[in-house]
Formats: structure tokens, sequence, C-alpha cells
């Protein structure tokens, strides 16, 4: 979890622009004045500015964010006794020349001239300079300004670029999705690819299955984390990546686009860092949601799904803690004509599912400038297998169906335990170091089927063999990273640090225990450092370079019978990469940044597809060019544009591999081929808030992609729906009517595609979603109607990834959710 940092004077980097998670937006348009309302008891030391007002920010539960230059050498004469949120600030910052302003997200340190007739103490006039940042209308009525849900970016700082860069500066395209634009997808749905492909336009349309195959981030596989810790397998891809954590549970989203290795393997799209939730004020508050999702038509018992989620958090004085909770039962899906939507029982399938999701977090403050917390994540996902699959008719348009039968094998899961110890120390020396360890165990079962790569005359006659994969990795690693932020006049910021990582797994059929790959260990340790240099007031420089110095060790083995039974000479393969990344972010006129960058990605290719199908004998792992890793460039230009009630952001990009990797059909298996590939696009996105209550906002997003098909140099061939997603179009309003009535309205388009195999060419389709939240005088209700228009249309994966009747699935019919939440 991103905390509030607690930087020292001279190491205010990370921390002051940083603080904090747009996250207690929300809580503070929820409950309008309650911080001035209800004064707390505070002891925060005199001592370095900015720690002083990080750590309040935490005690008292809101967003502070700064730049670290203003609190440069400044001092806090420290707070004590019982004070309200703008009172504190107040104190904490008199006589350094600032106040605490409100914003959309929380607070902001801004100068402020001396007033006529203000106290010497500073008090009335930072109070006044803080009241000022409230609109009028707002302080005639006593309520909180409505403000948009992605306000200031310059105000957030991106945990997941390592050295806590702020957003609206970064040399690439950068992505904060706040609390309440999680909680809008949420109502409409509670998959989390949903959420993804709804929020990150460049992100492919979600398949609504267990396994996400084929999802990807501008045509390539992103890096998906959990407050900082991986979730990928990027040395067994799985596709259940992004269902390793329920996204009732987050705080915010943090998106980097385009290929980089700051986090380590993986990255060749881009990352993905799911931020938790953090504690709110108050030593003991609760939040109770329910809900449930059901058809508009044929509806039945076996259609209806709920689902339940209970959070207690708090803190107390130097500790703070965070419980949460959540189950969820799904039941068939319809599709528009109301027929049931095929089940996936061999990738597994949301439809018919139960799923439970416990989170945990404890905090402690040993001093002013040193924390630490410790976090538990346990996830899983289990199919009820209450339905089997009728293969459907591509020619004639007739999709996957389901009947009530009970598939063969052991339903499918996922089960996710994810646990990490962070400590951060924000004066080491003028410095700010922040460590990491931390843990990942994860499984995932795949479905019984007669597939040919199953089959072995030794153990049952040819085609009558049923068998089911199961997945399985542990990774434990650590994150180390020291932040120097005063450099030059405090013109340089340099980060540098180190990473490990070891990561064990297999794959073997679980029902007669055969090996599908053999057990592989993969060790790493990564060296970076990574520097922003003023060169000018208006023209930052950003660079950096880490090296990766790792080997992949696999024990021997002897392949399927399907592949010969050939023996494989186990061995170790090293790999060293030095890769960089630069850009530059110019900023001509205030509020318009002009950026350009070229960063390098560092992935292993699916080294399961690769070791299962080895077919010829001899073979040694020492010898496997196949398992080098893939580097991927990446170039980005662009720019971002906000002011007043407008902001705007385009971008162009393309990345390259000279040595990729892409998942091909080959039978009835699933396969990589090394090839040279280029995958490029661009990025466009505006909003406009036309008053205080209604915001609009629209985004493109455009990808293609080609590969060399025959290893002459040239990229001949057109990458499919497997690799890149649709161009698509997503716009949305925002309105809140009035204190108690709010509305969100979604519309998506996703446009057609021709590729060079004319049985996947992509029809395209538009999806209109909407939702309605009433407060209650206790808690709140909310009404959400996904695919309004009940469109009738096959989803993009099954039209244009694979040419397959058994996986020709309909996309989700109109579906009615009503919940109920309640804080107490």
């Amino acid at each position: 979890m991103t905390q509030p940092k607690n930087p020292a004077p001279r190491s205010r980097s990370l921390s002051l622009a940083l603080a904090l998670q747009l996250g207690l937006a929300a809580a503070s348009v929820a409950a309008p004045g309650a911080a001035l309302a209800q004064p707390r008891n505070y002891s925060i030391p005199a001592g370095p500015l900015g720690p002083a007002l990080t750590r309040f920010a935490q005690e008292a539960g809101v967003s502070m964010a700064l730049d670290a230059r203003r609190a440069a050498n400044l001092r806090s004469p420290g707070l004590s006794g019982s004070h309200g949120v703008e009172e504190g600030f107040a104190l904490l910052l008199q006589g350094t020349g600032y106040a605490a302003e409100k914003t959309g997200v929380g607070y902001r340190l801004v100068p402020v001239a001396p007033q006529a007739g203000a106290s010497t103490s500073g008090v009335p006039a930072a109070l006044v300079a803080a009241s000022a940042a409230t609109p009028p209308a707002a302080a005639a009525t006593g309520d909180a300004p409505v403000f948009s849900p992605r306000a200031s970016l310059e105000e957030v700082t991106v945990s997941a670029s390592r050295s806590n860069m702020e957003a609206a500066k970064a040399p690439q395209t950068v992505q904060i999705l706040d609390k309440e634009e999680i909680e809008q997808q949420l109502a409409i749905s509670s998959n989390s690819s949903d959420a993804l492909s709804n929020l990150i336009p460049s992100y492919s349309p979600s398949r609504g299955k267990m396994n996400g195959s084929g999802e990807t981030l501008r045509g390539r596989t992103p890096l998906i984390l959990i407050d900082g810790v991986p979730q990928s397998n990027p040395i067994r891809p799985t596709g259940r990546e992004a269902h390793t954590i329920d996204f009732s549970m987050l705080e915010r989203i943090e998106v980097i686009q385009g290929a980089n290795a700051i986090n380590g393997l993986g990255a060749t799209g881009g990352t993905i860092n799911l931020i938790t939730r953090r504690p709110e004020k108050g030593s003991f508050n609760q939040h109770l949601d329910v809900q449930t999702t059901m058809p508009t038509s044929r509806i039945g018992g076996d259609t209806m799904g709920y689902k339940t989620t209970y959070r207690a958090d708090g803190r107390f004085d130097k500790l703070d803690y965070l419980f949460g909770f959540s189950f969820e039962d799904q039941g068939l899906y319809r599709d528009a004509k109301g027929r049931a939507i095929g089940a996936d029982n061999t990738q597994g399938d949301l439809m018919d599912s139960r799923s439970h999701d416990f989170l945990g977090k404890i905090g402690y403050w040993l001093d002013a400038n040193q924390r630490l917390q410790f976090s538990m994540n346990r996830y899983r996902i289990k199919s009820k297998a209450s339905y089997t699959g009728v293969a459907g008719d591509r020619e004639r348009g007739i999709p996957t169906t389901s009947v009530e039968a009970t598939p063969p094998g052991t339903p499918p899961w996922n089960d996710v335990w994810t646990t990490s110890a962070s400590y951060n120390h924000y004066d080491l020396g003028g410095m700010e170091l922040s460590a990491m360890v931390f843990h990942q165990k994860f499984e995932a079962l795949f479905g019984a089927d007669n597939s040919s790569t199953f089959q072995d005359t030794r153990i049952a006659r040819n085609g009558t063999l049923y068998d089911q994969s199961r997945a399985s990795s542990s990774k434990t690693g650590s994150k180390v990273s020291l932040t120097k932020s005063d450099l030059f006049d405090s013109r340089l910021k340099i980060t540098g640090g180190f990473d490990t990582l070891f990561d064990s797994g297999e794959q073997d059929l679980y029902t007669t225990g055969r090996t599908y790959v053999p057990p592989s260990k993969y060790r790493n340790l990564s060296l970076f450092t990574q520097a922003e240099f003023k060169l000018l007031d208006t023209l930052t420089l950003h660079g950096g370079v880490r090296k990766e110095i790792a080997d992949l060790e696999v024990d021997s083995y002897r392949t399927l019978a399907r592949y010969n039974r050939v023996a494989v000479q186990g061995g170790k393969l090293k790999f060293n990469k030095t890769l960089f990344n630069t850009g530059l972010v110019f900023e001509p006129v205030k509020d318009l940044n002009l950026y350009t960058s070229y960063s390098e990605g560092f992935g292993m290719p699916d080294v399961g597809r690769v070791l299962r199908a080895i077919n010829i004998p001899g073979q040694s792992i020492d010898n496997l060019s196949t398992l080098a890793p893939i580097v991927t460039q990446s170039v980005e230009v662009g720019g971002r544009y906000k002011r007043g009630d407008w902001d705007f952001d385009a971008s162009y990009f393309r990345s390259a591999s000279d040595y990729g990797a892409r998942v091909v059909r080959v039978g009835d298996a699933f396969m990589t081929a090394r090839e040279k590939n280029r995958i490029e696009g661009i990025d466009v996105g505006a909003g406009y808030r036309l008053n205080r209550a209604h915001r609009f906002k629209v985004s493109y997003s455009r990808t293609k992609g080609r590969y060399d098909s025959d290893d002459n140099g040239s990229l001949d061939t057109t990458l499919d729906g497997l690799n890149v997603s649709p161009d698509r179009l997503i716009a949305t309003w925002s309105a809140d009517w009035n204190d108690r009535l709010s509305s969100f309205l979604q519309v998506q388009h996703a446009f057609s595609r021709r590729f060079d195999d004319p049985q996947k060419n992509f029809k395209g389709y538009a999806l209109v979603d909407v939702s309605l939240r009433y407060k209650l005088p206790k808690g709140s209700v909310r009404l959400a109607v996904s695919n309004l228009f009940n469109r009738n249309y096959i989803t993009y994966y099954s039209q244009s990834a694979l040419v397959e009747p058994l996986r020709y699935f309909a996309g989700r019919g109109r579906t009615l959710t009503l919940g109920y939440s309640v804080d107490f």
C-alpha cells in the first residue's frame, strides 16, 4: 500500500508530492466538513516541514500533496492537542509563508501573501487561505464541492515508477484511476477485467472468463502488481493474473503504459499497479456492502448473483490497520436473446462460480521518520461446475451455449496468497529509503478435457482419457530503493536500488500425475538507477539504466506421449541484459506538458509452452534458443494539457522486438512463435467539467501490429485479436444532480477490423451502461444497468483471437444490479 510519505527536509522527494492517494476524495465529498467538525488528538514533534505535514495527513485521513522544493529547509513548530484538519494544517504551517489549500483530492501546499490584520501567529491567515480555496457556492451551502474523479494530475505521484514520479510530469502516458472510478465500474460489473478494459481504452476488451489470455495493454502483456508485489507469472503465464484480488479492496490503480523494466520482468506492455485501500481516520470504522445481479429476462434462481463486502479499519496514534473480506456467488449468464452463455469448462469461467477475498494490513510508525507495514491478501475463485458448454456455429452466427450438466474432472480454480512486509525511512542521512520483501504462492487448476495433448494409450484407449493441467508457482523477492532529491539546488533527484526475485514453478496433469511442464527455477538480481534533472525551469530530463542478471534452471524430464515421450536434458540458461530508458518533458506554457521517451522492457517467452512441446530427441535446455529473453523497445511522444474545466492528452507510441513471442494455435494446443514484431498506435483523451455537477470525458485508442511470418526480416503479416485490441472509443458522463442523487453513463464502441485470416474479421459492437446512486439518511443505494439496450454480440476474443466452435461466446445481455452500502 502506498502510504503518505514522511520525507526529510532534504529528502522531500518522493514524499511530498506524495502523498497521497486520490482515494480519500470520495470520503471528503461524502462527509462534507466532517474533518473540521470532529477534532482529534495529535502529537507531532517540531521538525522538518515535509515529515510533519505528511504524518499529520496520514493520521487525519486526508490527502496532502506538495512540490518537494517548497518544503526545502522549512521547519514546523509541531502540533499537540485536539484540532480539526484545517486548524491542524494552519498550526503546522505557521511562520512558513505557506497554507494548505483544499483541492478535489485533499490538500496541497500553496504560498500565501501576508494579509492585513492577520494574526502574527499565522493561524487566522492560514485558515483564511484554506477557506478561500473552497468555492463560494460550497461555502454558502455548507456542502463540500463536487470534484472530478480525475482531479489534478499534477498532485498525484506514481509509486509504480519507483521514484514517485509526478503523474503530470511523466515522460510517458500515465493514468491514475481513483476509488470513485473503480466503484463506478464495480457497480456495473464485478469482473476485474471489465473494469480494466472500461477504464483503460488501450486494454483489450474483457473475455468475461476466469482466463484472460489475449487481454493485452497496447498489444503486449502488462505486469500486474498489488502494492508493488508482482502478480503476473511471466515464466508460466496462465492468463489468470487479473483475478488475484477483488477490486472492491482497491484504493486506486496506477497505469504506466508502454514497455518498461523499472519493476522487473514482464512489463512489455506496461505496468498496472493495484493499490489496496488504506485505513480511514478514526479508531474503528466499518463498511458493509451488499448487492445482487440478475438478467432482465428469464430470471430465475440459477441466474442470480450475490456479493457481500465488509471492511473494518482504524488508526491508534502510531498504529493503523485494515481488514477486509468479500464473498461472491455468481449464477448463470444469459445473452441478449436469453440463451445461456457458453461455459468455458477448460480455461475456467466467472459464470457459475464462487469467490472470496481476505485482505489484512497493519502499519506502525516507529518514529516521525520510520514506518513498518505488513500485508496479506488471500484470493480464491472456483467454478461450481453446474453447466457444460455446447459448441456453437460460427458460419450461422450461433454462439456457444450451456446445458445443465456436470463437466468431467475437478472444477477449475484460482488460488493466490500474497504477503509482504515494507519499511520506509524518510530521513536516512537526507535520503529516503524504501524496502520491501514479498512472497506469493499461486495455483491455477484448469478444467478436464480429452484433447489429443493429454492422450496416452499406455493409460487409456485413445480419445477416452480426460485430464486437466495445474500450474503452480512460488515467488519470493525484495525491492530496495534509496532516493536523494535535493542535489544541485534541488534540480536533480536520483533513485538507486536493487531487486531480487526467486521464482519456482511447474505444471502437472492433475488427474494422472504426469509432468506437463517440468519444475523450473528462475533467479534474478537487478541493479538500477533512475534520475530526474531539471535542465531548465521548463525542461526536465529523465533517464535510467537497469542491469538484469538472471538464470533459468530446468530439471530433466520426459515429454508427453503427444510429443513422442522424448527425454529432455535439464540445464541452466544465464541472461545478462542492460536496459535503458530516457525521456524529456517540456512545459512551454503553464498547464501544457509535451514529452517524448524511449524505454526498454524485459520479458521471458512462455517457458511452459516451449518446454512441453519439445518432440525431437536429444534436446538440452542449455541449447534452447527459443528460451532467450524478449527485449522490447518502446518509443512514445505526446502531450497533456489541463486548465480550468478542460483537460486533454494525446500520445503516439511504437514498440518493437527483434525476437518477440506470439501465441499461436497448433491443433488443439497453444504454442509460442518467436518472431520479429512491431506494434504502434495512438491514445487520445479529453475531459470537460460543464459545472460543479457535470463532468464529460471521451477517450480513443487505436492499436495495430505486424510480425515477420517467414523470418526474412519483413513485417508481412497482421497480428490478430489474440495479440492486439480493436480500436475503441469510450465516453462517460458523471453527474451529481443534488447532494443525494448522482448518476454515471458510459458508452463504449469497439470498431470493426479486418485481419489476414477472414475468419477472424471483427464486426464491432457498441455497449451502453448506466448507474444511479442515492444517499439515504444511513448509507446509500445504487442501481446499475449493464448493456442497457440489450445488444446481442459476440466477444472480441471469440471473433478475432481464434476460430473454435466451443469458444464462440456471446457477450452478456442486459443485467440489473441493485446494491446497498453503509459506513458505521
